[in-house]
């Protein structure tokens, strides 16, 4: 599946410790808030997200597009410690909050 990642991070420190763990999981940097992978799986990807959630503050916003899921693109947002997922296909695009209280 391709996976990419962007980055907002809040400060070096989350920078560097985002970097960190992209580069664990076999990400290449392909513009400066921009990484990259096309041989990442499901279950690779959901160990990423918990890793990436233990790595981030607050004030640290990133957002994975994946395409394919399902025949559908995916996009995962992780914005003041919560997550949010919209998937987009045929049709009108589904939202899935893995955290109470995220707003559209």
């Amino acid at each position: 599946m391709f996976v990419s990642v962007m980055l907002d991070p809040g400060g070096l420190d989350s920078s560097k410790a985002i970097a960190s763990v992209l580069t664990r999981f076999g990400f290449k940097k392909v513009q400066r808030a921009c990484w990259e992978s096309m041989q990442i799986s499901q279950t690779q990807l959901a160990v990423l997200k918990r890793e990436l959630d233990l790595a981030t503050d607050y004030y640290d916003t990133i957002r994975i597009y994946q395409f394919p899921v399902n025949g559908n693109f995916a996009i995962t947002e992780l914005r003041q410690k919560k997550w949010k997922k919209a998937v987009f296909g045929q049709g009108t695009p589904s939202n899935s909050n893995s955290k109470p209280g995220l707003k559209q």
